[in-house]
């Protein structure tokens, strides 16, 4: 799939997702995936999913089917209705001093608003919840990962990888309050939709289903995979770890060329979450053009300009919004120009910074 029609679909996809009738579930095989991941989490433990609507969400079909060999103590769904009121679904299970779960009730009771995760009904039994696992909706994610911080739970949830930029977000990571889950197969996922526009490439394309890249699980569970190391083979030289020109660090393209032997700071894709480990790196920073914790910018550009492909010259503050790269010589493609810069620029992604903990 091609840049257009990624950020297409995930645009699609966010204002899909405000609309009850153009919902998008995830499939249980992506789900089942996840959370066998998490077992130990959920014994005895209250689960919440509290943008699910039971008769459609795999989340609550996963739940519901692995109650009791979970040992889970209670399973709540609640979901937006509109201009409708939505209803509470529950499953309560009685455990026993053996741990495993006995008579079994499912209980629907009226709610009087219309579900939504703001919603004071939804609050009250959020308060009740241990554990909030669900896919919300991306166009609120600031909101809703917020609501669960400020009510100290514990959750595992879905969003796309650009989340991780929002200061609120990447305020959160660096203070090793949430991190990344074990992940989609190849960084991608099929969601479920009676109401789809089908514009996945011929080898992504599954009836029924949307394809959105970049999307990610966002967790404050521990698991395994967060305590791995990256391994790390290559040695710093100057020719390919071009130092920037705006920051005091070096750009590393690729996580897996990050250097065994470089002590000061680094610029990694953001896609290295998906094998930070917080006890082998620290991240202190983010190229997003603002001053970002540790991170402040060493210059701004004077009078930037854009040079085109075709020549043309336009505006070009986009050169103080990320990390750059100075070059002696013409770059291919768009370049930039400063009063305050010996030569032609070239504008990044933006870049997380770290530094190797154990040099």
């Amino acid at each position: 799939m091609n840049i257009e029609t990624k950020n297409s679909s995930n645009r699609k996809l966010t204002t899909a997702k405000k609309n009850k009738s153009d919902e998008f579930y995830t499939q249980i095989s992506d789900i089942e995936r996840e959370l066998k991941n998490y077992t130990e989490h959920f014994k005895g433990k209250t689960i919440f999913c509290n943008c699910d609507d039971p008769e459609w969400s795999n989340f609550w079909k996963y739940f519901e089917l692995n109650f009791e060999h979970l040992g889970i103590k209670k399973l709540i769904s609640t979901h937006y209705q509109g201009e409708n009121s939505s209803y509470k679904l529950e499953i309560i299970g009685d455990i026993n001093h053996d741990g495993k779960v006995n008579n079994l009730d499912i209980v629907k009771t009226p709610l009087k608003e219309n579900g939504d995760f703001r919603s004071k009904e939804a609050i009250e039994i959020l308060k009740e919840a241990d554990i909030v696992v669900t896919n919300p909706p991306f166009s609120l994610f600031r909101e809703y990962v917020q609501q669960l911080v400020d009510y100290n739970k514990k959750f595992l949830i879905i969003g796309h990888q650009n989340a991780t930029k929002y200061k609120e977000i990447f305020k959160l990571i660096i203070d090793n309050k949430i991190w990344l889950g074990y992940g989609f197969k190849g960084g991608a996922a099929h969601f479920i939709n009676k109401h789809y526009e089908d514009y996945a490439t011929a080898t992504d394309r599954k009836e029924g289903m949307i394809r959105v890249s970049g999307v990610v699980w966002l967790t404050n569970l521990e698991h395994k995979k967060r305590n791995e190391d990256i391994i790390l083979y290559k040695t710093y030289n100057e020719q390919e770890y071009p130092k920037y020109d705006n920051y005091d660090a070096i750009e590393v393209s690729q996580t897996k060329n990050i250097p065994i032997d470089y002590e000061g700071v680094m610029g990694v894709p953001i896609t290295f979450l998906n094998k930070y480990n917080p006890e082998q790196f620290e991240i202190v920073g983010m190229t997003s053009g603002r001053d970002e914790f540790e991170a402040t910018p060493t210059k701004r550009y004077i009078n930037p300009k854009q040079v085109n492909k075709d020549g043309s010259i336009s505006n070009g503050s986009k050169v103080n919004t990320s990390s750059t790269i100075l070059y002696n010589t013409i770059p291919d493609g768009v370049y930039y120009k400063a009063d305050n810069a010996d030569g032609y620029l070239k504008v990044l992604y933006t870049r997380f910074l770290i530094k190797n903990k154990r040099l």
